[in-house]
Order: C-alpha cells, then sequence, then structure tokens
C-alpha cells in the first residue's frame, strides 16, 4: 500500500534541460484554473453560404479546407461583441476526432461554436506554445470513456503540469524545432513520391504502347518490351487451409508464427 508521502511525490519530469534540473516541481493545473473555456457566437446556417468573404470551419472541415462563408459584416459584429481567439490561441475540436488542435493564425476565419473550442489562458501562467504540446498528453474522453462529445466541463476538469515561463519557452522551442525538421522531411519525401511517379509513367509504356518515354542510356536501343500474360511467366499459387486446431488468435510457445488473411 502506498503512503500518503508516496502520493504527494513531487513532479519532475525525466529529463529536464541542464538550467532547470534545481528549479522545483511542476504544478498540476486544471485547464479550467488557467483560463475559460471559450467558442464563437453561433452562426445559423442561414447565415452561411458556398462563397463568400470569411471562410466558416466546421467540425467536419477543421483543419481543412473550409465549404462555407460567412459576411464579412457578421464576422465583425461577432468578432467585436462575443469571444473569438487571439492569434496563437489552441483550437480545440469538441466532437467527432476529439481533441485535434489548430493554432489560430489570426487571418479572418470564423469556428463553428461548442464543437470548436479554446481556453482563454493567461500567457503570464501558461505559454500557448507549451499549452499546444501539453494537448498532445491528454487522454481525451469524457468520464464514461465515450468520445462522441467533450462537455466543457469535461475540459475544464482535464488536468496537465505547468513548468516555470523559462521552462515552457524551453520546451516549447525544443519540440517546435523537432516539428519544423519533421514538417521539412515529409516534404522532401512527398517530393520524392512524385518524382518516383512520374519516372514510373516515363519509364513503362504508356497504354496500348511497347516502348517508354524514358529509357537508360545502354537499352536505347534494345527494341521494344514484350506483351505477356501474368500466366505465361508465373504460376498462381494459394497457401492451404488451416483447420481450427492449426492456429491461434493469440501468440504462444506454440504458435509463433504470423497468419495474414
Amino acid at each position: 500500500m502506498r503512503s500518503k508521502s508516496d502520493k504527494k511525490k513531487p513532479l519532475v519530469p525525466r529529463l529536464r534541460f541542464p538550467e532547470f534540473r534545481e528549479a522545483g516541481a511542476w504544478e498540476v493545473k486544471r485547464l479550467g484554473g488557467i483560463g475559460s473555456v471559450s467558442m464563437c457566437k453561433r452562426i445559423l446556417k442561414s447565415q452561411t453560404s458556398e462563397s463568400g468573404d470569411i471562410p466558416f470551419y466546421k467540425i467536419g472541415t477543421f483543419s481543412k479546407q473550409a465549404d462555407a462563408f460567412i459576411e464579412n459584416k457578421i464576422y465583425e459584429e461577432f468578432k467585436e461583441k462575443y469571444s473569438f481567439p487571439n492569434k496563437g490561441d489552441i483550437l480545440i475540436s469538441a466532437s467527432g476526432t476529439i481533441g485535434r488542435t489548430v493554432v489560430y493564425d489570426g487571418k479572418p476565419a470564423y469556428f463553428q461554436d461548442s464543437n470548436i473550442v479554446w481556453i482563454a489562458n493567461n500567457e503570464n501562467i501558461l505559454l500557448n506554445a507549451f499549452l499546444y504540446y501539453c494537448y498532445k498528453t491528454i487522454q481525451w474522453q469524457t468520464d464514461d470513456n465515450t468520445i462522441s462529445r467533450l462537455y466543457n466541463d469535461n475540459l475544464r476538469k482535464m488536468k496537465i503540469v505547468v513548468p516555470p515561463i523559462p521552462e515552457q519557452q524551453k520546451i516549447a522551442h525544443c519540440l517546435s524545432s523537432l516539428d519544423e525538421v519533421i514538417g521539412l522531411q515529409a516534404k522532401k519525401v512527398q517530393a520524392l513520391k512524385q518524382h518516383k511517379k512520374g519516372l514510373m509513367q516515363q519509364l513503362f509504356p504508356a497504354e496500348g504502347e511497347t516502348t517508354p518515354r524514358l529509357r537508360f542510356p545502354e537499352f536505347r536501343e534494345a527494341g521494344a518490351w514484350e506483351v505477356k500474360r501474368l500466366g505465361e511467366v508465373a504460376d498462381v499459387v494459394a497457401a492451404g487451409d488451416l483447420n481450427v486446431d492449426d492456429y491461434s488468435t493469440e501468440r504462444t510457445d506454440k504458435y509463433i508464427f504470423p497468419i495474414y488473411s
């Protein structure tokens, strides 16, 4: 059985930057204690259109391309009168796939009430850049373990651990730098995939043709490719059927080889 002192051990990360190793424990905070749960004023369907001035993001288009718009007049009025995210605030999906995040970039846009929310946090206490990564560590689920909707009260009760501002800055900068590298690598991979796709289109003959458009120098005079049916160059084979006693749904000392169906 744990003692009371065991339950109250200081919250300190396993890995810490040298300058913060003696900075003490992190604080546990509920999201409701660092800012109010906020959302945009409700927009009626009749106030939207398929084209217009300001993109309106619904839960289905959150983090994607908007397919609805509102008039600039409504946008300016609602932005002035009601809650609206500041640049850098972390928007959260509260229905559908719960916990998706988008950093509001400050560009004119409007967001569906109750389905897309944010914590109006004081950055003197909790930096948005750090909060963004805190959200990545949260298990987004409601009290009954369903994930159909994240209610405001569920969000308020969520707990995070928070270090002092300088350490928040250091951690956020470190992780965002890695995200930038990952993003650049992802772009390189995508570019290579497109390059490969283009090469394949040229290295293989087009439909109805027998000579590829692009050929390595040593094969340019090698003549046309031959057209063959798969049955002429390979045999079609299949594995035998297994009896129920021949396999298990769990790996054991006896059943060690995977089966693919």
